[in-house]
């Protein structure tokens, strides 16, 4: 099941990201991910399986929603590789296509994630050594709509 984020999902989704650092995540990231949860969520979605939220994603809109960033992309490690990250990426990108101006959506990720959005057909435009912290590169990409 996918849900709108509520408040109450704070901690368990700081949770998974710790479980994923330092795997896919910086130990400073945590700080902004705590950020954006409490200060710039637009639309942000929990996927919960027989109670317990396994992962969550976002998305973000530019320029009066001629575009949009997925953003804070987190997958529990028990449940990835199960097409969860797949399910919650389409599902944002429905959810964005829904804006009728809507052109582009980007994802910035990292070296780690990136073949995961490349598959999904995104298109690296950029890249940026070290960009979330050292060791973690930025892997800007977009899908045209």
């Amino acid at each position: 099941m996918i849900r709108p984020y509520a408040t109450t999902d704070r901690e368990a989704l700081l949770h998974i990201l710790r479980l994923n650092t330092p795997r896919y995540f910086a130990p400073e990231e945590e700080a902004d991910f705590a950020a954006y949860l409490d200060e710039h969520l637009e639309a942000y979605f929990v996927v919960e399986q027989a109670g317990q939220i396994v992962g969550a994603g976002g998305l973000n809109y530019f320029d009066d929603n001629t575009w949009a960033r997925i953003s804070w992309d987190l997958i529990h490690p028990d449940f990835q590789g199960q097409g969860i990250g797949k399910a919650l990426t389409q599902f944002r990108i429905e959810e964005a296509r829904k804006q009728p101006n809507l052109r582009l959506i980007q994802v910035r990720t990292s070296q780690l994630v990136y073949p995961f959005y490349q598959k999904l057909g995104f298109v690296l435009e950029k890249v940026e050594k070290d960009f979330w912290a050292v060791g973690f590169d930025l892997y800007q990409m977009n899908l045209a709509l």
